[in-house]
Formats: C-alpha cells, sequence, structure tokens
C-alpha cells in the first residue's frame, strides 16, 4: 500500500469530528451525521460508539476535544513523491495542475517505468504547444460555458472551420487521444484534438439552451466464466463503463454493459482478449462482429502459414 492507514476513510471521519469539538458545535447527533456522510454505512455503527465509551479517548463527556488544535493531516513523503510522479505525466499537464508544495521531492517512478502493449503508438502530441495550447483553451470554453472557434484538418485532411459549443473532452485509453464533443455544428459532433490547429473562445451561451450530443448507447451482454481470477480482471478491466454483474452459478456471471456506439471497435478488442473466459450473448450486431474479426484473423493465420 503506498499510503499509511493514518489517511484513510476512518481517520479523515474523526479529524471532520474533532474539527467541530474544537469549535464547540459537536452534538451526538452531529456527530452521527459526520460519520454517515463521510465514513462508510457501517461506520456510524462502529466510531461514534468508540467516541463516546472513551475506547478512542478523543472527547471528553461533553463532547469536547482533547486536543488543543484542530487535527491536520500532513502529507507523507511517500504521498508527495507519489503526487510528483503523477503530475509528471504529460496528460495530467494539460490541466495545468497545482503543484506548489512538491518542488523538493523527487518522483516516485518515471513515465518510462511503464510500457503498455495494449495501446496505439500514435497517440496525442501532448508537449506539442500548439495542442496544449488547443486544449487549455477548449477546457476553459467548457468550464465558462463559453463559445469555440475552431479550425481543424478533417480525415481526407481539408481544412474546417466552425463555431460550436463545447460540451466536454473524452479520452481513449486504446487510442490515447482525446476528442472534443460539441454540440450546434451540425454534422460535426466529435473533433480529435490532434487535428485542432486554433482554438478562439468567443461569446458565453446558456448552458440550459445547449443540448449535449446524445451518443447512440448500446447495451452488451456477456457470460463470464470466473476461469484465471476472470471476474477481477473483467470488472478491472472494464471498470469506466455502466454495468450490472449478476451471479448466476458458481464460477459464473452475467455482466450487461453500457457503451457508446463509437467506442464499438475499442470495445470489441477488448473483449477478444479475454478468449473463452467471455462469451458474448447480445446484442446479435456485436456477435457478428466479433466472428468476422475472428474470421479475418484466421485468414491471416492460414496465409502467413503458407
Amino acid at each position: 500500500m503506498l499510503f499509511s492507514e493514518i489517511y484513510g476513510s476512518y481517520f479523515q471521519t474523526v479529524a471532520e469530528v474533532l474539527a467541530e469539538a474544537c469549535d464547540g458545535t459537536l452534538t451526538e447527533r452531529r456527530m452521527t451525521e459526520l460519520v454517515r456522510e463521510k465514513a462508510f454505512a457501517e461506520s456510524a455503527l462502529t466510531i461514534p460508539s468508540a467516541l463516546k465509551s472513551e475506547a478512542w479517548p478523543l472527547l471528553d463527556g461533553e463532547y469536547r476535544s482533547v486536543l488543543r488544535h484542530k487535527p491536520t493531516m500532513p502529507l507523507t513523503t511517500l504521498q508527495r513523491r507519489w503526487l510528483k510522479a503523477l503530475l509528471s505525466d504529460p496528460r495530467i499537464a494539460l490541466f495545468a495542475p497545482d503543484a506548489a508544495g512538491l518542488e523538493d521531492v523527487d518522483p516516485l517512478y518515471a513515465q518510462d517505468s511503464f510500457v503498455f502493449f495494449d495501446r496505439y503508438a500514435d497517440g496525442d502530441p501532448y508537449e506539442d504547444p500548439v495542442y496544449i495550447q488547443c486544449f487549455q483553451t477548449a477546457l476553459k470554453a467548457i468550464r465558462e460555458n463559453r463559445k469555440l472557434r475552431v479550425r481543424f484538418h478533417g480525415r481526407t485532411g481539408g481544412r474546417h472551420s466552425i463555431v460550436c459549443i463545447p460540451c466536454r473532452l473524452e479520452y481513449s485509453s486504446k487510442d490515447d487521444k482525446f476528442r472534443l464533443l460539441t454540440a450546434g455544428t451540425g454534422r460535426f459532433g466529435t473533433v480529435n484534438m490532434a487535428r485542432l490547429r486554433s482554438c478562439e473562445l468567443l461569446e458565453p451561451f446558456d448552458p440550459k439552451s445547449a443540448a449535449p450530443p446524445q451518443g447512440h448507447s448500446e447495451e452488451l451482454v456477456l457470460l463470464l466464466h470466473d476461469e484465471r481470477n476472470g471476474l477481477e480482471r473483467v470488472l478491472l478491466h472494464f471498470s469506466h463503463f455502466e454495468k450490472e454483474t449478476v451471479k448466476l452459478d458458481d464460477g459464473l456471471y452475467r455482466i450487461r454493459l453500457r457503451y457508446d456506439k463509437d467506442d464499438e471497435t475499442e470495445l470489441l478488442i477488448r473483449v477478444l482478449s479475454f478468449g473463452p473466459v467471455l462469451e458474448v450473448k447480445a446484442p446479435a450486431a456485436f456477435i457478428h462482429l466479433i466472428r468476422s474479426r475472428i474470421q479475418k484473423q484466421s485468414r491471416y493465420l492460414r496465409e502467413d502459414a503458407t
């Protein structure tokens, strides 16, 4: 574990309780509310009783803190080194995070410590000045509800200039690319950030009047045979998708997974990577894609063998 337990949920919750106790505003009811709000559901049964019984000798009988000052939670050196490593990621740097207080520590790891074998090699140019300027301008427009004028190169190399309402930024870990989702641009609903040549902030807009582009949502039904730690691997691999998992039998689970139609190819590759552990049950169109991809790979293997 990277972080000590003293920075876990229980300690953060007790720190909140003690802070109110130092202000003289803590009551039994307020303590229970804080625990339910800050900690886990079952914590309401353990933390208040431990504090009231003085098993944790931090409060007196009048719900006053035995501490002279409000508790603070300073970062350990290990935590600061971990944060320094995260902030050295060029993708995180696009958001211009505040690195104050990390100047005197070395990163816990270097970015080249990791080798990605399931990612395309032509990711976005995160350190290119033009890319950085366009990304940060688009991000500012989203945060401030302002229109954008963007100029970009299309897939065929043609130049385009449009005025759009920026809705959100999306990232594909498989492609290692960001894309800008927009409204009010006619047939242009999505623009790859790497294609942008310039971004210009325009006038504000009313977010209530701008409907974001609706994705073509689909539902994928999978049967998971829990072999070789399959359940843990699948849930981790598809953690960012909306899904429902139901246990049908020992070692057998049904997973309903919602995905955007635009991400179908990436999802297809991910499902195939699990081999026989995952069985696709629906929709029929996705099953057809699976069969076509397997047949194509089989044909390539036969051609290579001859």
